[in-house]
C-alpha cells in the first residue's frame, strides 16, 4: 500500500493562488485484536505493517518472542490486524495517550531501573562522532520527510553501521516498527544507538529501555521527565544533534571521549 497520496493544492506566494500536486502523508487507522478482543486502534503509515503490530506487542509486554504468536493476519482493506497469541490478554488495562503523533497509546510504562549506583559496569560507549554519522544516515534515508515534511524516522545502530531503519507519521510508532522488525530478523537491540528525527518523550524512552537501547540522539530536545527517566535508567540522553554539535542530558560520562567534563 502507498504510504503518501498526491492532492492538488492551492499555493499562495507573492500575491496570488496557483495549482501544484502536493505529496500528503496517509493516515491509516489500524484495529488491532487479539485473541477475538479488540485491543486499540493505532494510526500510523500504511507500509509494513506486520512490523508495526508485532512491535507494539512486544513493547506492550504482549509477546517476547515470535514463538509467542499463533497467528498473524493484516487485511489492508478493512484496516484490521488479527493476532492470536500464547496466554490471555488481562481484562483490566491501564490505558495511557502518549504525546507521539497520531494519538499514540500505551498500556503500561515500566519503571526505570535506577543505574545511577553502576558507575563501574562495563558499558558499551559510542563517540561523537558515531553519534554523527548515525544522524546524517538517518537524513539521507528520509526521503518522505524531504518530500511532504510529515514523516517521522528512526534508526539504530552499533556504531559501526546502520542496522534498521524505519518511518511513520507517529514518532513513538518507529520504535514499535524496530521492535516487530528486530524480532523478525533476530536482532538483539541490547547496547546498541538510537536516533530519531523527533522530540523525545516519555514512551519512547520506556520502548527505548525495553529494548536494551543505551544512547538515545535527538535533532530536538527532550521532555523534563525524559531527563529523569534517562538518568534513572542509565540511558545516555543526546538531544539537537545539528551540523557538528549536540547537547547532553544525561549520563555524559558514558560518551567515549579523550576528555570529560565535571559532573556536578
Amino acid at each position: 500500500m502507498e504510504q503518501n497520496r498526491r492532492h492538488l493544492v492551492l499555493r499562495y506566494k507573492q500575491g496570488s493562488l496557483t495549482h501544484v500536486e502536493r505529496q500528503v502523508v496517509q493516515e491509516y487507522p489500524l484495529r488491532l485484536e487479539v485473541n477475538g478482543r479488540d485491543l486499540a486502534t493505532l494510526i500510523a503509515s500504511p507500509h509494513q505493517l506486520n512490523f508495526l503490530v508485532v512491535g507494539f506487542l512486544r513493547l506492550q509486554g504482549f509477546i517476547r518472542s515470535l514463538d509467542d504468536i499463533l497467528s498473524l493476519g493484516v487485511c489492508d482493506d478493512f484496516g484490521t490486524a488479527k493476532v492470536r497469541i500464547r496466554g490471555e490478554v488481562p481484562e483490566r488495562l491501564g490505558l495511557t495517550l502518549t504525546s507521539g503523533c497520531g494519538s499514540g497509546i500505551t498500556f503500561q510504562l515500566p519503571t526505570p531501573p535506577d543505574k545511577r549506583a553502576d558507575s563501574g559496569e562495563t558499558r558499551v560507549r559510542f563517540t561523537p562522532q558515531q553519534i554523527f554519522a548515525l544522524m546524517r544516515e538517518l537524513a539521507e534515508r528520509a526521503e518522505n520527510y524531504r518530500a511532504h515534511g510529515g514523516i517521522h524516522s528512526a534508526a539504530v545502530g552499533d556504531g559501526q553501521q546502520l542496522l534498521i531503519y524505519s518511518e511513520d507519521l507517529g514518532r513513538h510508532n518507529t520504535l514499535d516498527r524496530i521492535a516487530g522488525e528486530a524480532l523478525f530478523k533476530n536482532l538483539d537491540l541490547h547496547g546498541k544507538l538510537l536516533v530519531t528525527s523527533g522530540r523525545v518523550s516519555t514512551e519512547m524512552v520506556a520502548k527505548a529501555i525495553r529494548l536494551g537501547i543505551v544512547l538515545i540522539a535527538s535533532r530536538t530536545s527532550p521532555t523534563d521527565m525524559v531527563i529523569k527517566m534517562a538518568e534513572q535508567a542509565g540511558i545516555t540522553l543526546v538531544g539537537y544533534v545539528r551540523g557538528d554539535a549536540f547537547e547532553v542530558y544525561s549520563h555524559a560520562q558514558a560518551l567515549a571521549m579523550a576528555a570529560q567534563p565535571e559532573i556536578p
